[in-house]
């Protein structure tokens, strides 16, 4: 059998490349906004370092998914190939891992070579030998994917006992060849711009406010003090979190507080969607979703705000918590259905209320 030499086909793409980068902006994103977080015990970086993975993963999964069933309903191809050289690389088991490298031959294209791992049984090892012809399944498509056969029909049993191969010239392809120098560089790019947006975004809450243009604070005299209890209270928004911080005195459980302070972080009139709410005593965090991801999240001003009350207080009563010292309750719409979720902290331990996005609870599960 004669064989035309041909290099190994190309294996990065411009799709590969920008997904590098854009994987790598998401982990440095990701990383930094969790321990930053931590560090500064910001409630919305940690959400965020949680959440935009997840985000990124679920986006990931759906817009693969033409890629993946394409790449399913392809129909190996049968080709002999030629053993350049193999190397048992462990195992303890009756099963060895063995890298081969391979000379294959296809009937209508150039032959090439290309190093793969199979398992091969212990008692079928020494039917494998450097030069010795094997009959191999690969996909037109990823060449780079190959199995050697180890039953092959008897056509090709009998094509490969009588077959007499040249072997092709490196170098050669790897199952798990990575994408190269470039991909490298753009992964450590989008990891470096990643983590530099986070902190930039986020400057204020991990170094400090500037203190030459903070406001100056009231002076509170004896002579103001008077039998009401309210505070001013802090709105922050970015184009990925919102915060509304109250004052002593106040909590989000009193009569409209929650709506009102869910509705200072929309008013914008845009009708952004949340991907999780958190609400604390004094404190409402909302990480909004992403631009480009319209499908997830969920309305927060389609809160059942008349019920979260007496979630809390079921939750408080309900749940064989001992003590209850904190609650917070957390709306969730990145699967699409809004859950709540009531969680409770005392003295001997935590108990966890869900309920749906009409406040009608589902679960409860105590301490």
């Amino acid at each position: 059998m004669t064989i035309t030499a041909g290099g190994p086909p190309t294996r990065t793409t411009p799709g590969g490349l920008a997904l590098g980068f854009l994987t790598g902006g998401v982990i440095g994103a990701s990383l930094t906004a969790f321990f930053g977080g931590c560090a500064a015990a910001k409630a919305p970086m940690i959400v965020i370092g949680l959440v935009l993975p997840a985000v990124y993963g679920l986006v990931l999964y759906l817009g693969t998914l033409p890629r993946r069933a394409r790449e399913k309903a392809v129909v190996p191809r049968t080709a002999l190939a030629m053993i350049e050289s193999l190397e048992a690389v462990g195992g303890d088991s009756s099963d060895v891992p063995v890298r081969f490298e391979l000379t294959v031959a296809p009937e209508d294209a150039p032959a090439y070579r290309v190093e793969i791992r199979q398992a091969v049984n212990l008692v079928e090892l020494p039917d494998y030998r450097p030069r010795g012809i094997v009959v191999v399944e690969y996909e037109p498509d990823r060449p780079w994917k190959v199995r050697i056969v180890k039953r092959p029909t008897p056509v090709w049993e009998e094509r490969a006992a009588r077959a007499h191969l040249d072997s092709a010239p490196g170098p050669a392809m790897k199952d798990e060849s990575p994408e190269g120098c470039a991909g490298a560089l753009l992964i450590v790019l989008g990891l470096l711009l990643g983590t530099g947006a986070v902190l930039l975004l986020f400057r204020a809450d991990l170094f400090g406010p500037d203190t030459g243009d903070a406001a100056p604070q009231p002076t509170v005299t004896s002579s103001s003090i008077s039998s009401s209890t309210s505070s001013s209270s802090t709105t922050t928004v970015t184009s990925a979190t919102g915060t509304v911080t109250i004052g002593p005195g106040r909590s989000m459980l009193d009569r409209d507080e929650l709506r009102e302070a869910v509705e200072s972080l929309t008013q914008d009139g845009d009708h952004r969607q949340a991907l999780t709410l958190v609400v604390q005593d004094r404190l409402l965090t909302v990480v909004f979703s992403p631009s480009g991801v319209g499908a997830a999240g969920f309305d927060p001003r389609s809160l059942p705000f008349d019920r979260v009350a007496a979630l809390v207080e079921e939750a408080r009563t309900t749940l064989g918590v001992d003590s209850p010292r904190s609650w917070q309750l957390t709306a969730d719409g990145v699967t699409g259905s809004l859950t709540l979720r009531v969680t409770v902290t005392g003295d001997r331990g935590t108990g966890i209320l869900e309920a749906d996005g009409q406040g009608k609870v589902l679960r409860r599960n105590g301490s």
